[in-house]
Order: C-alpha cells, then sequence, then structure tokens
C-alpha cells in the first residue's frame, strides 16, 4: 500500500508521563526515566487511493523505556470503528508510518507492535481543551496553559515531532489513562500538546 497517493489533515494532541514540558521533543531524556505517550488525530479532511478519510479518529500509544530517539519503543494502534474497512485498511498503513509521510521516520523506532484494535474512538475539540476516549481503555484530557497576555503558550520548530510544520500549543493534562496491553496508568496534572496536522505521501 506503500505506493498510494494520499493526503490526511485535522487536529491532533497528546499527553504523556513527563511531568513538566517534555524533553523529548528537543532530543532529552524523558522526566520519568520513560515515556509513555498517547496521541490522537481527528481528521477533517483526507483520501487514500480514493477512500475518503474525512472525520476519522485514530489514536496511538507508544512507550519507552527510556530516550525516545535511543530505545525501542512498544505501540499500539487504535482505528475508528466508525469507520468501513477499506477506511480502516487506509487509516492503519498512515498512521502507522507503513505509507511513508512524516510517520514512516517513527518506524526504525519501533520494536514491538503490540496490536491494532478497531475501537469506539471519541475526539472532542473545544476551545483551547481536547477530549479523548477510546472505548474503556484509554482516556486524556488536556487544556492549553496560559501564557502572556492569556495567549496560549507555544513551541515551533522542534526536531521531534509527530506533526512536523506547524507550532504546538503547550497543554497540561488533567487526566491521562490506559488500561490496555498490561499498562495501567491513570496520572495527571503532565505534560501535553496539540497543534492541527497535515500528512500526505
Amino acid at each position: 500500500m506503500a505506493s498510494a497517493s494520499w493526503q490526511v489533515s485535522g487536529t491532533y494532541f497528546e499527553a504523556c508521563n513527563c511531568t513538566s514540558m517534555c524533553p523529548c521533543v528537543v532530543l532529552g531524556n524523558p522526566t520519568e526515566g520513560g515515556c509513555t505517550v498517547l496521541i490522537a488525530w481527528h481528521v477533517d479532511a483526507g483520501h487514500y487511493d480514493g477512500v475518503e478519510l474525512d472525520g476519522c479518529n485514530v489514536a496511538f500509544l507508544g512507550a519507552s523505556p527510556g530516550n525516545m530517539l535511543k530505545t525501542q519503543w512498544k505501540v499500539a494502534l487504535y482505528l475508528d470503528d466508525r469507520a468501513t474497512p477499506e477506511q480502516q485498511q487506509a487509516l492503519g498503513a498512515i498512521f502507522s508510518g507503513q505509507a511513508g509521510g512524516p510517520l514512516g521516520a517513527l518506524a526504525p523506532l519501533v520494536g514491538e507492535v503490540l496490536g491494532v484494535k478497531t475501537v469506539p474512538i471519541e475526539f472532542v475539540a473545544e476551545g483551547t481543551k481536547r477530549r479523548l476516549r477510546v472505548s474503556n481503555l484509554l482516556a486524556m484530557d488536556v487544556a492549553a496553559i496560559e501564557g502572556q497576555g492569556g495567549k496560549p503558550v507555544t513551541i515551533e520548530n522542534v526536531p521531534f515531532t509527530p506533526v512536523p510544520g506547524f507550532p504546538a500549543v503547550v497543554a497540561r493534562s488533567s487526566g491521562l489513562s490506559v488500561h490496555d496491553h498490561g499498562f495501567d496508568l491513570d496520572i495527571s496534572d503532565r505534560n501535553g500538546f496539540y497543534s492541527p496536522f497535515a500528512y500526505q505521501a
């Protein structure tokens, strides 16, 4: 499927277990020794080899035992159960990195694929808040940190990001919950980011 023509765009957000703004994006070590990150995407507009992807949601779970560029990750992918089988196949190719594009650069970092599941995914973006629910397995809520003049804090041009080309809003999580593939995580007041995204190949 890697030779297909495709593009997707929309909004993304993430939360991880780092206690301060995630050092991983500037090639540093996670604040807690290892990093467990949950990433979510909502596709506003997109297509893959003629298959329309508008309105689909995807989530990605990654766990690195140390510096994210120097260790092998365990990863899992979650696909929107409202999508057709053709859409799910396309989403899996794009958001696993198999179809190339920006996420293709993550492939060498993956040491173990824990699985791919088709599940109900609720993605909500309202103002400076983002909310994700993936069945009863995963949940995260983040809100932008208020900066000078009440504006969101942003960072840009970081060397390591799933969304190159866009400034990221720095956020804090009010909850990050992971209960799947042996993970039992319930934390809050940790790192988060959100921004638009656009991928193509």
